[in-house]
């Protein structure tokens, strides 16, 4: 009899073969943010993690897969975080939760530093990631114009709030802000600056309602 893998005790094999993958994503993920996709080899993954190259090859069975696999867990916990245990926050909840998320962010520089690496990387079509930040930038856009348009709806927005402006800039801020905090750090607080356009947001486009 076959249970529901919900239900399912886990081996020691299966266990362990977690426990390895997990941890070559998270060496692949410090690894990809200090020295880019290119500059990132599987040996030096595998040597970090204390595997073989074939070791780290039979749970991903090239360099794409295991950017894949760093990619995926940078969103399921992004996601997790901006969603918790019900759907995505619209109106300017929204914007609590992102700037939630860049505070968090300010704790986890291997994963801004990733990202801002691969997002400079990926601009050519060729390389594996382009198609991960075309798909991030159009998921953020949409979660955030939704967002907009709710909070329109909402009363929360003045009517003629441009939806699109305050996309565009919103996703701008948070990149740019991401990209000076690695280069000065101590100088540049992520989270009290994007408070700050926030604040100037709602005094703009938001309504006493």
């Amino acid at each position: 009899m076959s249970f529901p893998p919900r239900y399912r005790a886990k081996s020691r094999v299966d266990a362990s073969g977690e426990e390895s993958r997990a941890k070559a994503v998270a060496v692949a993920t410090e690894l990809f943010a200090l020295a880019g996709y290119r500059g990132t080899s599987v040996a030096a993954v595998a040597a970090r993690t204390g595997l073989s190259q074939s070791g780290l090859l039979h749970h991903f069975p090239s360099k794409a897969a295991l950017l894949a696999a760093v990619l995926e867990d940078r969103d399921r916990q992004d996601g997790a975080f901006l969603a918790g245990t019900t759907s995505a926050p619209l109106g300017w909840a929204a914007f609590d939760a992102l700037t939630a998320l860049v505070a968090r962010n300010s704790t986890r520089p291997e994963l801004v530093g990733l990202f801002v690496r691969l997002s400079a990387e990926a601009i050519e079509p060729a390389h594996p990631a382009h198609a991960w930040v075309q798909q991030h930038h159009a998921g953020i856009r949409t979660w955030l114009a939704e967002a907009v348009r709710t909070g329109v709806e909402r009363g929360e927005f003045a009517a003629d709030a441009p939806v699109g402006s305050i996309v565009r800039t919103t996703i701008a801020v948070v990149d740019g802000l991401q990209q000076q905090w690695l280069l000065q750090p101590e100088e540049v607080s992520m989270a009290a600056e994007f408070e700050v356009f926030v604040s100037a947001l709602r005094a703009r486009w938001g309504t006493a309602g």
